[in-house]
């Protein structure tokens, strides 16, 4: 528990977002008043802090001057000031924040990787300052002495941008859009999931219904976009290859019934779930001219599969690789995750190892994100002894087996709840960067997204703004509701 007193809310989000990266899932509660120690002592011990303790966060926010202290009911503290006008956020900003940042690093006696950086996509500050025409290595040295990031964090966010630059310049992309279509059905929910997802044995019944829905919403982007060229189309979910050989071929040919898949740049369905796949599949995928696609095992530790609710083996995920290269894919991606319940470093060893043995061309690394509407996270007094989170160990051992492999990181995003306030990082082997990936990342251009819980993304980058229009995510609601699904996207959209 942090009890929070400031005296101007000015730097708020700031200031939770700094205290949640150093205590992870802390509940941070706001007074309007200074509690003294006594009435701290009241009210007894919370489920958080250093030895469970609660802490007190006091912060006074002057004309040009911020005070803050830190403390426990031990009367630990961590005192700090800074010259200042705070109401300047141009230019008092970044040093407020690291004035907070020094406050929690100080009081824990911990340095994060990241520093005192929250947002989830620090490619765009470097990408900024190669716009700006400054080298790699001053970048390096002004982003660590800036966000107080580790340098290997710097160095590694500037690896990832310099390659997204190359992609970016080699085409007029920001002329263009690209095409998330969702599929929301799923073999099993897995524990940390958060996303649109549906377990067959519950919905199964609904694939015909919404793939007329989703038929509708497709026809109008098509209309709507029909004289602006498609860079990519990527199929996610859920996971799209659990529906039916029918399913999927249905939506193959609605798919090429109404966008240029001939001309595009690049196009990627997620089989994700190795229990949803099988040789019909897969040669459906590869005849509708799909070149990219993903098998995810997470992890290939069969008791961490079970605990996490994916209802596959080890072997499956094997056996789901080499059908996918039988049927003659070149471009396949694996996705893991590192932290999962009961997992160290040496777990995440043995998967890179195993992952590394099969050769994909690309490998996606996520540091488990405990996300709110999850299992794992309503479910936290089950799992707490068992959640360690990712340490920067797992990921820098990541880095290095990439990079025996042959890959290079080419996307990197950061997500809220991530313990240690880590990153998630694509790497590839040379020209197999997942374009779709780069240009959501770098907001370069339109994403139009359909399906349920579909986000989409309008650009706007002479006003440097983006507007977003989201769909409903619950399947039977998006059924239903598609006119509405339809009508939330025409006011931006009508406008190409």
């Amino acid at each position: 528990m942090i009890y929070l007193y400031q005296n101007s809310r000015e730097y708020d989000y700031d200031v939770r977002a700094i205290a949640l990266a150093f205590f992870e899932r802390e509940k941070i509660i706001e007074v309007s008043e200074d509690i003294p120690d006594r009435q701290l002592a009241a009210a007894g011990p919370g489920k958080a802090g250093p030895d469970d303790r609660p802490l007190f966060l006091k912060l006074d926010f002057g004309d040009q001057r911020i005070e803050g202290q830190l403390t426990d009911l031990t009367g630990k503290k961590s005192r700090k000031s800074i010259e200042c006008d705070y109401r300047d956020h141009a230019h008092c900003r970044n040093a407020v924040s690291r004035f907070l940042y020094h406050i929690f690093s100080d009081f824990t006696g911990r340095k994060l990787p990241w520093g005192m950086l929250t947002g989830i996509r620090p490619t765009k500050i470097v990408m900024k300052w190669l716009e700006e025409g400054m080298e790699p290595r001053g970048i390096i040295e002004r982003f660590s002495e800036t966000y107080l990031a580790d340098r290997q964090k710097a160095a590694l966010c500037c690896r990832v941008a310099l390659k997204e630059k190359e992609i970016l310049e080699s085409h007029p992309f920001e002329r263009e859009y690209s095409l998330y279509i969702g599929i929301p059905f799923c073999p099993t929910t897995c524990l940390y999931c958060s996303f649109a997802s549906f377990p067959l044995s519950r919905f199964g019944d609904r694939m015909d219904p919404y793939l007329d829905a989703l038929e509708k919403e497709l026809r109008f982007t098509a209309g709507v976009y029909r004289e602006k060229a498609l860079t990519t189309i990527y199929v996610g979910g859920g996971t799209p290859t659990a529906l039916s050989e029918h399913g999927l071929t249905r939506l193959m040919d609605i798919i090429h019934q109404n966008f240029p898949v001939s001309s595009l740049k690049e196009f990627t369905v997620e089989a994700g779930r190795p229990d949803s796949v099988n040789s019909e599949k897969l040669k459906i995928l590869h005849e509708a001219g799909v070149g990219r696609i993903s098998i995810n095992p997470q992890t290939m530790h069969q008791t961490t599969l079970d605990l996490i609710g994916r209802d596959h083996t080890v072997d499956q995920v094997r056996q789901a690789f080499a059908l996918a290269r039988e049927t003659g894919f070149d471009n396949i991606n694996m996705d893991m995750i590192t932290g999962l319940p009961g997992e160290d470093i040496d777990h995440v060893r043995e998967t890179l190892s195993q992952l590394s043995g099969l050769g994909p061309e690309s490998l996606t690394v996520h540091s488990l994100a405990i996300k709110r509407a999850a299992h794992l996270n309503i479910e936290m007094e089950r799992y707490q002894s068992m959640v360690k989170g990712t340490s920067n160990d797992m990921l820098r051992l990541a880095d290095e087996v990439c990079s025996r492999m042959g890959m290079e990181p080419y996307y990197m995003y950061r997500q809220k709840n991530i313990p240690g306030n880590l990153e998630n990082i694509g790497y590839s082997l040379p020209g197999k960067e997942c374009l779709y990936n780069i240009l959501i990342m770098e907001e370069k251009q339109d994403i139009i997204s359909c399906g349920a819980g579909a986000s989409t993304k309008y650009v706007y980058p002479e006003e440097n703004r983006i507007e977003r229009t989201e769909n409903v995510k619950n399947i039977d609601h998006y059924i239903q509701r598609i006119d509405e699904m339809i009508d939330r996207k025409k006011r931006y959209m009508e406008m190409v």
